[in-house]
């Protein structure tokens, strides 16, 4: 399954739910929100006409043209860009009926399904069903944004950063002008309003999104025939995945009234046939300097993986201790599973002497061409610059991740805490002057996920707490001044159970009470997790300043060089993914891999001959009702689909289209040769793998009596 985590370049992926409207953080990556606009900052040798992850105010309408002899029209790419949906919990989706229902990945809304269980009801594995809107479950903390325009703010953000500031008053600067501009959007449009860091600081652009925070579950199936193969056929092809969820948007109580959604085409396609791919790629690497790549490969991926594999080995153990602790773990046991193997092959790409080659070699292209121009001669030293940064992050890396990224302290009840701490520091603040989620244009999701009443287990957060506390005395060592003041003379176990036992934090209504009171509430509350959250509070901000100080250097000579780039290349194109909406295309089309051919399509008879191959046994068993039910289904559907469409984690649930914007299936995987794509496009075996339109529609009709789901999704007619 393709990853829904959003890292930053530092030392390890820890995502900070915060600064994405999550006031909890869970392990693996701190998410920008950040979006796109067209320079090119890197041409790869040999570039594929089908690669690029596109903008949609710049769209690839001479590729598209030259390539295919289709044209991107305006009004095709507003219904597809104003279909598109992004889960701001992770993951891509789309509106399939006027009525605001949205389809995603089963495995996107994992998230949402494990929040509604307990120990009589696994929705995650068993699924879930509404005949009606009345039986819609209600989201406890789910945010869907929906595109609406987009405004290039460079030339203000940039006149607010002098040249001859110094780092620390530069990122004052920066996020002082990116709060004004976001504030004075929210306040005249009342759409959410972020302002995305492109190119690694070649641009700045406004995105206007409409938020949907009443976000109910429609339908769900078995994990076992959404994620069937498990493991083993994780990033593998073919595949046989029903991975597909539906939800609804609601507005003032109704379902929402939505202009534009896609209409459904489940005929077969064609080999070679064009297809578009509308999502929000999380993260790529494509743009990086060498050096950067260098320290991915050398420090931060590694580190990442260690930290997998401990979690994964935990998580395991917990799991097969009862019945109740494998519910309690599976969302977060999936996530560590799917994302080391991912970074697996992401090392492994790395790893390669060719693609390193590559990189070095266009590198030292670029660096020749801007040396022989005057005009260019202050971009001369970019590299050079980025490498001094890098190397400092490097120093501090290890220590910003277990403290501010808080890989030290991997509990939910901890990072409400520290949100709620530092609440009382930053609110009162100038918008300018606040840390990035805590500005006025985020807040409200902020608000929506600390006060979030997602069932939290004692035991299931020592277990976390513990673990944590473990790694990080062996990264600092046991004797660090840290960490026994962290540990305060007990063990990590003694210590987790402590904290958990004596916080209040389990109770919305106390969380409240301190955020509403403010500073004065806080600081009288003698709540242990919030002492602890106080007592790294200090560290952790001077070492976020570091970071962000060196993000900034960074940021300013990445630009020099994109500047360079197009003054020698003089060609338009795409930055990196940023979890922001982008277009890509391609073909469905299978590949030569061993001397044998791979086809572009399973279908739904080759899921029960894969089952049989394996004898039923798990991870390869079936739900009882797709046992029951063989004899109703139309075999010969096309299931699974692959095309050379440009992908990363991120896209999971996008919808794929053809030439008419029809749907015709919904990403959610790329085989084992796509996980290179993070750093470099290839079409001759990297592939996205995608649900096939036609199998939803029968599964939904054969196997669990949906007419009522069928007939919304297949009766509305497309606005185009």
């Amino acid at each position: 399954m393709l990853e829904v985590e959003m890292p930053i370049p530092i030392a390890f992926h820890a995502r900070m739910k915060s600064d994405r409207s999550k006031s909890r953080q869970r392990a693996f990556s701190i998410l920008q929100m950040t979006a796109a606009v067209a320079i090119q900052i890197i041409m790869l040798t040999g570039a594929h006409a089908d690669e690029g992850m596109w903008l949609f105010n710049a769209p690839p309408r001479d590729l598209v043209k030259q390539r295919y002899g289709m044209d991107l029209s305006d009004p095709w790419l507003e219904q597809l860009q104003k279909a598109s949906v992004r889960f701001n919990s992770g993951g891509s989706g789309s509106f399939v009926s006027e009525d605001g229902l949205v389809m995603s990945n089963h495995h996107v809304g994992a998230d949402a399904l494990a929040k509604f269980g307990d120990a009589d009801h696994d929705y995650l594995k068993d699924g879930f069903h509404a005949r009606n809107q009345a039986e819609e479950k209600k989201c406890l903390d789910l945010e869907l944004n929906v595109l609406m325009s987009i405004e290039d703010v460079t030339d203000r953000v940039n006149t607010a950063v002098k040249p001859e500031m110094k780092p620390d008053a530069a990122v004052a600067a920066r996020r002082a002008v990116m709060a004004a501009i976001e504030k004075e959007s929210m306040d005249k449009t009342g759409l959410r309003s972020d302002v995305v860091t492109l190119f690694q600081g070649g641009k700045y652009h406004l995105y206007r999104f409409k938020k949907y925070t009443d976000v109910r579950l429609v339908f769900a199936p078995e994990q076992q025939i959404a994620f069937f193969g498990g493991d083993p056929d994780n990033f593998e092809y073919p595949r046989f995945d029903l991975d597909v969820c539906f939800f609804r948007a609601y507005e003032d109580g109704k379902p929402a009234k939505v202009t534009h959604f896609l209409k459904w085409n489940t005929a077969s396609l064609a080999e070679g046939e064009l297809v578009f791919v509308s999502g929000h790629p999380g993260r790529t690497s494509r743009l990086l300097t060498v050096a950067e790549l260098e320290y991915l490969r050398e420090v931060q991926y590694p580190r990442i993986l260690q930290r997998l594999n401990r979690l994964e080995v935990l998580l395991t153990a917990y799991s097969a201790r009862s019945r109740e602790n494998a519910r309690r773990a599976k969302d977060m046991l999936f996530g560590v599973q799917n994302s080391r193997k991912a970074r697996d092959g992401g090392l492994a790409g790395l790893m390669d002497p060719e693609l390193f080659e590559r990189k070095t070699a266009e590198e030292k292209r670029l660096k020749a061409a801007v040396a022989g121009r005057s005009d260019l001669a202050s971009a001369a030293e970019a590299w050079e610059t980025i490498d001094r940064a890098q190397k400092i992050i490097k120093e501090h890396a290890l220590r910003y991740n277990l403290l501010e990224a808080g890989l030290g302290f991997n509990s939910t009840l901890f990072s409400i805490a520290r949100t709620t701490l530092r609440s009382g520091e930053e609110r009162p603040k100038p918008n300018g002057e606040r840390l990035r989620e805590f500005r006025e244009s985020n807040l409200a999701s902020l608000e929506l996920q600390l006060f979030s009443s997602e069932p939290l287990y004692d035991d299931f957060e020592q277990l976390k707490l513990a673990d944590s506390l473990i790694y990080m005395a062996e990264q600092l060592g046991n004797h660090d001044p840290f960490v026994r003041k962290v540990l305060g003379n007990k063990s990590p176990r003694s210590r987790a159970e402590e904290l958990v036992a004596g916080t209040r934090f389990k109770d919305v209504d106390f969380r409240k009470s301190l955020y509403e009171g403010g500073k004065p509430a806080i600081e009288k509350s003698p709540d242990p997790m919030l002492e602890l959250a106080r007592m790294i509070d200090g560290e952790g901000r001077r070492l976020r300043d570091i970071v962000e100080q060196q993000d900034e250097v960074k940021k300013q000579a990445h630009g020099l060089i994109a500047k360079a780039r197009l003054a020698v290349e003089g060609i338009g194109g795409y930055p990196d993914a940023t979890f922001t909406l982008r277009l890509s295309f391609g073909a469905v089309k299978g590949y030569m891999e061993n001397g044998k051919q791979v086809p572009s399509h399973t279908t739904l008879a080759g899921l029960y001959d894969r089952a049989s191959s394996q004898e039923f046994a798990p991870p390869f068993h079936l739900p009882k009702r797709w046992m029951d039910r063989r004899n109703r289904l139309n075999l010969g559907v096309p299931f699974n689909f692959i095309s050379t469409a440009d992908i990363i984690g991120g896209n999971s649930g996008s919808p794929v289209v053809n030439r008419r914007g029809e749907l015709v299936g919904i990403i959610f995987d790329g085989n084992i040769h796509s996980l290179v794509l993070d750093f470099v496009y290839t079409e001759a075996l990297a592939r996205a793998v995608s649900v096939h339109a036609g199998a939803i529609i029968e599964s939904l009709r054969q196997v669990y009596d949906a007419g009522e789901l069928v007939k919304e999704l297949l009766g509305g007619a497309s606005p185009l």
